[in-house]
């Protein structure tokens, strides 16, 4: 019989959730590995410029009591990659205070291995000169200002700092902003697996049962690593994976089908085949990852302004005709009432109703509503002058008398009141590019011993 290695991932993001008998049922079958991607850039730039995490608090700490409970119990590692969601120093050690919390609940005694991954503004600076960084496609050339601007800057890691971890004896490896599929392929690759079959494994267990069907972001799948090849399954009734599922979540995120890129190499995936299983499982053969220059992606945010809103309806069908001309003229008045040159501020009217989700790519724009959703948009250099600015655009619009209009009550319905809402501080992805790996990005993980009265270095 041939070896195997079982992954268990709870749930795609960690704090989504996932229910205790499918998790139940995945710990019957003593997986080797219980790991879990707890971040994404998805959610935008925010989260990593505030340092902020965007998953509940609670429901991270809920994942993560079923999941370490589990672990030091039956002696499996728990893997945790892009800790807080965006794996900056805040993330990681929002992270840590939760499972030191849970150490102390459950009176569990365990390893830790905490790695950071920020990276240093100076090592930035060095590798801009040295000509060492690459801007991504859609993404403008790094600048020193842009470096200057960020508040926190990370590199996606790859497997070896977790192998590094694992192999000091740490019991539960808490990582910062790292490649998807690395806390998953780390430790069957130490042991002999395949690099291919264990990262294309994990690149679909990252975002667990979404790859089944019908997909759940909030449920387990496993992944069952052998010689050549592995098999997916899920531990819901409900769910089942399919060749179509499988082959369609390996594109997720991917611009190219047959090559996906990461630190330090590429996985081939043009021999790969998804075959049915039978019982709602699928095998996955042919993966096949080929090395690349070592290099990392840099991350980083930084504050633009601040954020005012107002939510709005109307169901004027000469207002809805009218719209384009009605909201390129009340910027125009708000513009002049306050000085404020053009390109000064963000003043921006997103119609829902009117290629609202799409934009300019929308490919029926003439399509019209019978109701439009207005949500007015602005940031500003300072909050005060954000409020000042929506508040002026929003009354401009209620009361603007546009030609054909017979109601004057009010050209606005506001679902809430007070009708503007203080967004805060506004961050944008400044970096977002490939830099050749060097030493100077440590990954440097610290071992702790964990016990309920606190960790111990």
């Amino acid at each position: 019989m041939s070896k195997t290695f079982k992954i268990l991932s709870p749930t795609a993001i960690l704090g989504y959730g996932f229910p205790e008998e499918s998790f139940m049922l995945a710990m019957e079958e003593s997986p080797d590995l219980i790991a879990v991607d707890a971040g994404s850039s998805d959610p935008g730039p925010h989260y990593l410029g505030a340092g902020k995490a965007f998953t509940d608090r609670a429901g991270v700490k809920r994942d993560l009591r079923y999941m370490i409970t589990a672990g030091v119990q039956h002696n499996i590692p728990v893997v945790i990659g892009t800790a807080g969601g965006s794996g900056a120093a805040p993330h990681l050690e929002w992270c840590r205070q939760i499972i030191l919390e849970i150490a102390k609940e459950e009176a569990l005694e365990f390893t830790m291995a905490v790695i950071p991954a920020d990276v240093d503004k100076a090592v930035v600076h060095a590798a801009l000169d040295a000509g060492k960084i690459t801007a991504l496609d859609f993404v403008p050339e790094l600048t020193h200002e842009a470096i200057d601007a960020t508040t926190y800057i990370v590199a996606q890691m790859g497997i070896e700092p977790f192998q590094e971890a694992l192999a000091a004896g740490a019991q539960v490896v808490l990582g910062g902003r790292a490649y998807d599929p690395a806390c998953f392929a780390a430790l069957p690759i130490m042991q002999g697996f395949d690099e291919g079959l264990a990262l294309h494994c994990g690149k679909i267990l990252e975002c667990a049962a979404i790859a089944a069907t019908p997909g759940s972001g909030s449920d387990c799948a496993m992944g069952i690593l052998d010689e050549s090849g592995f098999t997916l399954k899920a531990f819901n009734k409900k769910r089942q994976f399919t060749e179509t599922s499988a082959a369609a979540h390996t594109l997720y995120e991917k611009s190219d089908p047959y090559f996906l890129p990461g630190p330090g190499g590429v996985l081939n995936l043009k021999a790969c085949q998804f075959k049915d299983a039978g019982n709602g499982q699928v095998r996955v053969t042919g993966s096949v990852h080929e090395e690349t220059p070592y290099t990392v992606k840099l991350e980083g945010a930084r504050p633009v302004g601040y954020r005012t809103l107002s939510i709005a309806g109307t169901r004027d069908p000469i207002m809805i005709a009218n719209i384009d001309d009605i909201l390129v003229e009340v910027r125009q008045s708000v513009e002049k009432n306050l000085s404020i040159a053009p390109d000064a501020v963000k003043l921006n009217f997103q119609l829902y109703g009117k290629n609202g989700v799409m934009g300019k790519m929308e490919p029926e724009p003439n399509t019209t509503s019978y109701e439009l959703g207005i949500l007015l948009d602005v940031v500003a250099p300072t909050q005060a002058m954000a409020d000042s600015i929506c508040s002026l655009a929003r009354s401009t619009l209620l009361h603007y008398g546009y030609t054909g209009r017979i109601a004057t009550a009010g050209n606005l319905a506001f679902p809430f009141s007070p009708s503007d809402i203080k967004g805060g501080v506004v961050y944008e992805f400044s970096i977002y590019h490939l830099m050749e790996y060097t030493p100077e990005i440590k990954f440097k993980f610290r071992l702790e011993n964990v016990t309920p009265e606190g960790a111990i270095a």
